[in-house]
């Protein structure tokens, strides 16, 4: 069948992140399954169009209500296909496809925002002007797709989905599959390191790492290494946040798959204090190259880390408490032994050819509805 994708980013996109990487997996087995894949995203200054492991993209509009009204104009008037299944990427905003797509609608979520408006980079009092808008607008976008099914990553998201008055027959768990590069050799720092991996955002709990890592300094020999993009004005303001951690901090920024695969098995422990997520694709990255996680015990989090076996959830979500079970952690060389075996266990039960499988059936199902 023809499937259409409605999405603010796409897999090239400059700011992509674990979302696109999902969708775009998803996408790769339709494509092997038999489906034509058509993805509509925002226009970032890249080509037009083009077609990326047989999905074709298309890209108009900016990525900020741009792409809403960019896919509405291009969905009613312009020239393409008929398709037999559309999918509305929810980021927050979702492309609104109640009021004006009549063909057979899946709506894919990674998480429900919540709290995590307010958690933008914006200005005062313009952040607080948009996080209030969006944390009151969100349940009332929620009302036009109660008839419409879910597919989502994680308990967790289900579970607030159901809060925002979504029915529980329509929502549909497929956990997320993963793609580890293991290296040659997987040999540990001689010193303790500690790792943030992830987009550098607020939301993502970089400064709840960084007050963590200052903590640590306090405590012993520690060396830092933060990986992932952000914006360079809130870099720069990170760079002078740790100013005092003088060599002991390293700012990575992005880097390719095998030196993430590189950084993570060489690190003993990855922190993840992330205010909210889908599911946490990280911890089981860093879980199968034998690195534990300390995170957080936040939506999402307590689905991909499993407390006392891959990982350890704090009982309080504060800086000081993930630099306490870090520390402990540290300390515990027999606990710290299970949780790294317990950790590629935990990692070796998700697969892409699973989770493709599982959503194949789903949009199957959902066309023929």
């Amino acid at each position: 069948m023809n499937i259409l994708i409605l999405s603010w980013r796409d897999p090239k996109h400059p700011l992509n992140g674990g979302a696109e990487q999902v969708v775009h997996e998803h996408s790769k087995g339709w494509i092997k399954a038999g489906h034509s894949v058509t993805l509509f995203s925002s226009d970032f200054g890249g080509p037009k169009e083009e077609t990326l492991d047989g999905v074709h993209i298309i890209r108009q509009g900016s990525q900020f209500i741009g792409v809403q009204i960019a896919a509405f104009f291009w969905y009613l008037f312009g020239r393409h296909k008929k398709f037999d299944l559309v999918i509305d990427s929810f980021h927050g905003i979702p492309l609104f496809t109640p009021f004006y797509v009549k063909a057979k609608k899946l709506a894919l979520i990674q998480e429900v925002a919540k709290e995590v408006w307010f958690l933008n980079h914006l200005s005062w009092p313009l952040n607080w002007i948009i996080g209030f808008v969006g944390f009151i607008t969100e349940p009332i976008i929620f009302l036009f797709y109660k008839n419409i099914p879910f597919m989502t990553g994680s308990a967790s998201a289900k579970e607030d989905l159901i809060k925002m008055g979504i029915n529980l027959k329509n929502i549909n768990i497929v956990h997320h599959g993963v793609i580890v590069k293991i290296p040659n050799q997987i040999i540990k720092e001689k010193i303790n390191t500690i790792i943030f991996l992830g987009a550098l955002a607020k939301d993502k709990g970089i400064e709840s790492a960084i007050e963590a890592f200052k903590i640590l300094d306090k405590s012993g020999q520690f060396n830092f290494w933060v990986v992932g993009k952000g914006d360079p004005n809130y870099l720069a303001y990170l760079k002078e946040k740790t100013k005092m951690l003088k060599n002991k901090i390293t700012f990575f920024g992005f880097v390719s798959q095998d030196k993430k695969f590189e950084l993570l098995s060489k690190a003993h422990i990855l922190v993840n204090p992330s205010v909210r997520e889908g599911w946490g694709l990280v911890n089981i990255e860093a879980n199968g190259v034998g690195t534990p996680v300390v995170a957080y015990k936040s939506s999402g989090l307590i689905d991909s880390v499993k407390d006392g076996i891959s990982g350890i959830l704090c009982q309080e979500n504060s800086p000081q408490d993930l630099a306490a079970n870090v520390m402990s952690l540290l300390q515990d060389q027999t606990l710290y032994e299970k949780l790294k075996k317990g950790a590629i266990f935990w990692s070796r039960q998700f697969s892409w050819e699973n989770s493709r499988k599982q959503s194949n059936e789903l949009i199957i199902k959902c066309a023929k509805k």
